[in-house]
């Protein structure tokens, strides 16, 4: 038996009754309006000042923001699909995937580019503004996804490669197992994420124990960016949760066989959807500046209404 077949026997076996299906897909809904109409207000409160687009945090932050929205739009969609259409053409998932991993990937790039501003901030002041520039950090996004390109666009590729015209034209349940397949790409996925996860917390380490160093010397900004690193390591550790889901599927059916769905769906809340909520509480409503502006426009709007 084939991946695809597993997992639609897994889902068909462990279908949630009528009442709990709608229950689940009206959390994952509501949460995504919710949090898209946050970093929607975080755009726009960042498109009309120019104090926050001509500074290459903020930048980095409302990269952040986009991406998030991008990521949680996608994924509400692929989970009321699994729940409604059930199956589509393997060719719409496969554009639904790869942007969804490109957004995913894109996450903790971004993160430990924050993540070094912050450090580079804090102990080379005098040099932070030569090092971090806006044009610096155009280019900066661009690697961002040429790298989530580069690592992902080789799935598809090889998926081309091996397998029938057919079956792109067929429908599937839209899983990335299910659409990409094929050994060598698992093998690869294993070793993108581990290599991910290396960089990623070396960079945060490495970071948070400098500005560490820098703390005890005194300034109240370095106690703040390293609060803030903290505040990146919990997030990165709640993305990388999304790169450990599909090994927690098995002993997640071992352990709670009665709960399987629910398991599944929790999971998916705390990879997908907790750390992109997270967003726009660290670098929206915690930043000083943007809570002072994003304050103006909502007070604004109220009282045009």
């Amino acid at each position: 038996m084939n991946v695809s077949s597993v997992n639609v026997t897994v889902v068909l076996e462990y279908r949630d009754s009528f009442t709990k299906a709608v229950i689940k897909n009206v959390i994952v809904v509501v949460l995504g309006i919710s949090i898209n109409y946050i970093n929607a207000a975080l755009i726009h409160t960042f498109h009309n000042h120019q104090i926050f687009y001509t500074n290459p945090r903020y930048i980095l932050i409302i990269h952040l923001v986009i991406n998030d929205m991008i990521q949680v739009t996608l994924t509400v969609i692929l989970f009321v699909i699994s729940y409604t259409i059930y199956k589509i053409h393997v060719s719409v998932c496969s554009v639904f995937i790869l942007l969804a991993l490109f957004t995913t990937e894109n996450t903790p790039l971004n993160l430990a580019c924050m993540t070094v501003e912050c450090y580079i901030a804090v102990c080379f002041p005098l040099r932070h503004g030569q090092i971090c520039t806006v044009s610096r950090t155009r280019v900066l996004i661009a690697v961002m996804w040429a790298t989530s390109m580069l690592s992902v666009l080789p799935d598809l590729f090889i998926t081309l490669a091996t397998e029938p015209l057919d079956f792109f034209h067929s429908r599937v349940f839209c899983l990335r197992d299910n659409v990409f397949s094929n050994p060598l790409i698992t093998k690869k996925k294993d070793i993108t994420y581990i290599v991910y996860l290396v960089i990623d917390w070396f960079v945060v380490f490495y970071t948070y124990f400098n500005i560490l160093f820098a703390a005890k010397k005194a300034s109240v900004e370095a106690k703040k960016a390293r609060n803030t690193i903290l505040l990146h390591g919990f997030q990165l550790l709640l993305c990388m949760a999304s790169y450990a889901t599909p090994q927690l599927k098995q002993p997640l059916l071992l352990w709670f066989p009665k709960n399987y769905s629910d398991s599944l769906f929790a999971c998916y809340i705390i990879a997908q959807v907790l750390p992109r909520s997270m967003t726009p509480i660290i670098y929206g409503l915690r930043d000083k500046t943007f809570r002072k502006y994003l304050r103006r426009h909502l007070l604004c709007k109220m009282s045009s209404q």
